[in-house]
């Protein structure tokens, strides 16, 4: 028997990693990156990440906040339906394929996937699979309650992966401002794969796995599912920093998943809340979006070119421009105490003193500061600046 529950553990963690959901989020991480680096190569000649950082931080951002909601779940007992899961990852997918990561917030996968599963119920009651069929599904029982609950929580992580995980690697490109001048914008367009531990009520696991781990609850068995869930972000900055835009949508939607997780669990009393969680959800989730693309839009770029000398669009990592605690948006008036409006005399300016650079900086706030670095052989000759040109 303990050879079975050992081979039983091993299928569960295959089955999660052949999961179309991880593998199609694997390659639509790669091809994240690959896009962001030729966006920034066709802007400034030399990408800011490597082209593998978004599937490297796929996981390496998500899998704590993963694991304080799987053991919220547990813990709280909240249950789902199998069918529930089922067309939550298929649209969860479709929103992966599609690289508009716009719509891919959890709380549209968990709604569509909700009244998807109501209007399954109505149309195919006579379905059955494996011992499933939508006619077990009480919309307006359990689940009214721990869908809503369960999406909150998922978007109270995507506001916190947003306010916390999105400036950092938020990407520079050039643009054309109304007057024919190049400007800098700055597009995030992250993915974070969670790998959440979903409670499953009935013995539909242990028909496939007969010494799957389960426990029961007066004559009700339930299981414990790994499923990994998606969520994606993007957006450009363009009238506004990356630093001041993104914190603020994260901590906007962190706060929209607590009312929809208080709105959910009301649906205790009144199963009928929880319909309006999930709906009050996604329509505050979309004029968000809509409201944060028309100011961006209708708003001047924040990076624009300057007569007074040259705007930062990024800066490398690793490189002096970095130590010397140089932020996108800032201008660089003089190097070397030579007056500089472009690139090639920045760089001209910088090699007057190749191992101590001497610069004469205009903050955000339009305050005059004077900045110094030790230069060394193998530093970026530019100081790792990528700048509006």
């Amino acid at each position: 028997m303990s050879e079975q529950v050992l081979l039983d553990l091993v299928q569960a963690i295959a089955l999660f990693f052949l999961n179309p959901v991880w593998l199609v989020a694997l390659v639509a991480a790669v091809g994240l990156g690959y896009f962001r680096v030729k966006r920034e190569r066709r802007s400034f000649l030399v990408r800011l990440h490597p082209g593998l950082t978004e599937m490297k931080r796929l996981l390496a951002e998500s899998w704590l906040p993963a694991l304080i909601v799987s053991v919220l779940i547990s813990g709280i007992g909240l249950t789902v339906d199998v069918g529930w899961i089922v067309i939550f990852s298929a649209v969860a997918i479709f929103a992966m394929i599609t690289f508009y990561y716009q719509v891919a917030s959890p709380i549209y996968f968990a709604a569509i996937a909700f009244f998807g599963l109501y209007a399954f119920q109505q149309w195919g009651p006579d379905f059955t699979y494996s011992g499933w069929s939508p006619a077990d599904v009480d919309p307006f029982g359990d689940m009214a309650l721990t869908v809503p609950v369960i999406a909150g929580l998922f978007l109270i992580v995507e506001g916190f992966l947003i306010r916390h995980h999105t400036a950092a690697y938020a990407s520079p490109f050039l643009a054309k401002t109304n007057r024919g001048l190049r400007a800098a914008a700055f597009k995030s367009k992250r993915l974070w794969l969670l790998p959440i531990l979903l409670v499953i009520p009935g013995d539909l696991l242990s028909a496939i796995a007969p010494y799957w781990p389960q426990f029961t609850i007066g004559a009700t068995a339930f299981s414990f599912l790994p499923v990994p869930i998606i969520i994606g972000f993007s957006q450009v900055a363009r009238a506004s920093f990356p630093d001041v835009l993104f914190p603020k949508i994260g901590q906007a939607v962190t706060v929209l998943g607590v009312v929809v997780v208080i709105v959910g669990a009301l649906a205790w009393w009144m199963p009928i809340l929880g319909w309006a969680a999930l709906l009050i959800g996604v329509v505050c989730r979309v004029m968000l979006s809509i409201l944060v693309a028309v100011r961006e839009r209708k708003g001047g770029f924040a990076a624009a070119p300057q007569s007074t000398g040259v705007i930062i669009a990024g800066i490398l990592p690793d490189s002096p421009g970095e130590k010397l605690g140089l932020v996108p948006g800032e201008c660089i008036r003089k190097v070397n105490g030579i007056q500089v409006s472009n690139e090639k005399e920045l760089y001209d300016a910088i090699q007057v003193n190749a191992a101590h650079c001497r610069l004469q900086v205009i903050g955000r706030d339009g305050e005059v500061r004077l900045m110094q670095q030790v230069l060394y052989r193998h530093d970026h000759h530019r100081l790792g600046l990528l700048v509006v040109r």
